[in-house]
């Protein structure tokens, strides 16, 4: 078997996880088209909700990924097209900071790297006799495998506080 749904998120060998979030939030974002796109609401209302439903099944349970460069663009390419149907604007030449600017959201990586802060507190303040705090204190013996080795959640944590 080399893909199943588990609590409602796919589960894959491929690591197929960002790709069905995504998808996740389109449908939401389907749902909900009737408001995002109505306007008598305002911009910033239409941004609030937007960032409560949409961007939230977009990225549940994004705490735990180990998210590559090719997800991140997809995530940023998701939330710019929603965006843009949101602000009613087919021109391509506006920057993508002037959509949220007026929607006042976000960077959908910026709120990504959030989660994961926020996970790694929730983490640190645990007791140290728990399970959690131990697996994420763990180190593995042995040497790892040739070639590039793939970043722990850790280390991605780690690079986001240095930032």
């Amino acid at each position: 078997m080399d893909k199943f749904c588990y609590l409602g998120d796919m589960l894959s060998v491929a690591g197929d996880a960002v790709e069905a979030r995504i998808q996740s939030g389109w449908n939401k974002f389907r749902q909900l088209v009737p408001l995002l796109t109505n306007k008598d609401i305002s911009l910033i209302r239409r941004g609030k909700l937007y960032s409560s439903c949409v961007r939230s099944s977009m990225l549940h349970g994004s705490e735990a990924w180990l998210v590559r460069k090719e997800n991140k663009v997809a995530l940023q390419r998701a939330e710019t097209r929603m965006v843009r149907w949101m602000c009613h604007d087919k021109v391509k030449d506006k920057a993508q900071v002037e959509f949220r600017e007026r929607l006042e959201i976000d960077d959908i990586i910026l709120v990504l790297q959030q989660n994961r802060l926020r996970r790694y507190g929730h983490v640190l303040q645990k007791e140290d006799a728990d399970w959690v705090k131990k697996c994420m204190e763990y180190k593995v013996e042995g040497s790892r495998p040739k070639g590039r080795p793939n970043r722990t959640w850790r280390e991605v944590v780690q690079v986001i506080i240095t930032q």
